[in-house]
């Protein structure tokens, strides 16, 4: 593995702006930590993240099929570990997981779809959106869109940085592989 040019900040390296969010979601993993040292970057992040990982009309599982599904589209090892991590975590089966990196077919095809759409041809095409509003609804389709667009982002920088996958979410893949 590359050294990462951006290294997770340590606590005791931790900026003093943002020591009010060391012990929440910013100081738990890697991404944030690599985050960190744009310290007003990571802060105005903090709203959106709420919205995308707490809030979602997609719901929990929902939300983490679209994830996978952008983090194979990216390629980012990070987000793929850490989003199996938290699939099973919901009790999304294995074979459900590992079909969001094929051809998924069903509620799970759709999302695979409209993910591929907005990786392919950076919109939701109408058919995609009918289907998705009718399916979901249309807060929904939003959603889609705005989590694949932040995912999109936590890979650009885990993969320009090189950051490392947090030590239990590599222990667990390494433990329990997909």
């Amino acid at each position: 593995m590359t050294t990462p040019s951006c290294p997770p900040i340590s606590d005791e390296n931790w900026p003093a702006d943002i020591a009010d969010m060391q012990t929440g979601f910013a100081g738990a993993l890697n991404v944030y930590r690599t985050m960190a040292h744009h310290p007003a970057l990571l802060r105005a992040w903090a709203p959106l993240r709420q919205h995308i990982v707490k809030d979602s009309a997609l719901g929990a599982v929902r939300s983490e099929l679209v994830i996978l599904r952008a983090a194979h589209r990216m390629g980012s090892a990070y987000e793929w570990a850490h989003h199996v991590s938290r699939a099973r975590a919901l009790g999304i089966s294995d074979a459900r997981i590992r079909g969001m990196a094929g051809t998924p077919d069903g509620d799970d095809g759709l999302i695979a779809g409209a993910v591929d759409a907005l990786f392919d041809e950076a919109r939701l095409p109408s058919h995609i959106e009918r289907a998705i509003s009718a399916a979901f609804g249309q807060q929904a389709v939003f959603d889609i869109m705005a989590t694949v667009g932040f995912y999109s982002v936590l890979g650009y920088i885990l993969m320009t940085f090189y950051t490392p996958i947090d030590q239990g979410v590599a222990d667990e893949m390494s433990k329990h592989p997909l």
